[in-house]
């Protein structure tokens, strides 16, 4: 199998942002009388912004604003954090950097919206080198179902057999498997972490060892 493109997550990947999304649940949702509890939110986890907005909204109704203004609010909390805070994933740019000297495609294909993705590949100073930026917003489903990759795929004009994921969940590597794809788990570190549906693993961007690429 020929390697021709590399779709990457966002979340966990290019930035170590999960944290942010915890924070601006609890921030706005709390102040709309949702109870944010650590039970309830690990179910959001791997929801769109849309999915988790409607997640609190089922359970503590709000009056007044409806669900795409408050998912909005959550959004630009978000963004807020992913500006002002130290969260770019040691080594990613020279990573993709190299994958593009190579003249790999590159795509990014994320859960989160575009908003999000445009600030992070803003602050990664990153834009130029992707060719494809996709999110699933613009799906019908999110990740784990395998719309944002397919679509990633031929945005870019790559087949998905030809296609890497590099993923840092096991909703995300369900999707690019779904979609026919081969898949690489990073891992920040963390030794311990195996998913079976990853071929591949990285630990760290800074010290990457891939036979495939």
């Amino acid at each position: 199998m020929v390697v021709k493109a590399v779709i990457f997550d966002m979340d966990g990947v290019l930035v170590d942002s999960e944290g942010f999304w915890a924070k601006a649940e609890l921030d706005v949702f709390s102040s709309y009388g949702a109870q944010v509890t650590d039970d309830l939110a690990t179910q959001t986890k791997y929801m769109t912004t849309k999915e988790v907005t409607e997640f609190w909204h089922g359970r503590f109704p709000w009056e007044n604003l409806d669900v795409p203004t408050v998912e909005q609010e959550v959004v630009s909390k978000v963004i807020e954090l992913i500006q002002s805070e130290d969260c770019t994933m040691s080594g990613i740019q020279e990573f993709i950097k190299d994958l593009k000297s190579k003249e790999y495609k590159i795509g990014l294909a994320t859960n989160a919206p575009l908003r999000v993705a445009d600030a992070v590949l803003e602050k990664l100073q990153i834009r130029s080198l992707f060719d494809s930026v996709h999110s699933s917003e613009f799906e019908e489903q999110g990740k784990p179902h395998p719309a944002v990759y397919l679509t990633s795929a031929r945005q870019l004009g790559i087949s998905p057999e030809h296609c890497i994921a590099v993923e840092d969940s096991h909703s995300g590597l369900k999707a690019a498997k779904a979609a026919g794809m081969k898949t690489v788990v990073f891992t920040n570190n963390d030794e311990s972490i195996h998913f079976d549906l990853a071929d591949y693993k990285i630990l760290s961007f800074e010290s990457v060892q891939l036979s495939i690429l």
